[in-house]
């Protein structure tokens, strides 16, 4: 997205970052202890590194005007979405596109809390962000994936 590619360090880009774009820089921790690290560029574009420098996810907000496979973009309506796929599934608080676990639209407040099937979405909410990144683990038909969540299940 916004020709940053997934995997690769943000070392490569880094010069190109900062002198074309208005870039802030924070970084956070994860539950797990890590230390990650968001670029985000003119508002509108944040990139996620993790303490090695490695990208795996870029975001964009609906100022975004690339498309993704030339028809989906931040700032779409459910009702839009639904007439350009075949399917929509909700996981974490985000819409996966035709079972597509490398691309999502983020669910605004208060429906990433309370939808949990497409029916709890109103057809005219406006999805203004999409992330791209490997979010394979949530896939049920991944078999790790199937597994952690019969194991949540059970408890």
């Amino acid at each position: 997205m916004g020709n940053v590619v997934l995997g690769r360090n943000i070392s490569e880009y880094i010069d190109e970052l900062y002198s074309r774009h208005k870039v802030e820089l924070k970084e956070y921790s994860v539950p797990d202890g890590e230390v990650r690290s968001a670029y985000t560029l003119d508002d509108t574009m944040t990139i996620v590194v993790d303490s090695s420098g490695l990208i795996f996810s870029i975001g964009c907000n609906q100022s975004y005007t690339g498309r993704y496979k030339e028809c989906l973009y931040p700032g779409q309506s459910m009702r839009g979405i639904i007439g350009l796929t075949s399917r929509q599934r909700i996981f974490n608080g985000s819409l996966i596109i035709d079972d597509d676990f490398g691309f999502s639209f983020v669910i605004p407040p208060p429906y990433d809390e309370i939808a949990d099937a497409m029916d709890h979405m109103p057809l005219d909410l406006i999805l203004n962000e999409i992330y791209v990144a490997n979010f394979s683990s949530w896939n049920p038909n991944n078999s790790g994936a199937r597994f952690l969540h019969e194991r949540k299940t059970k408890r």
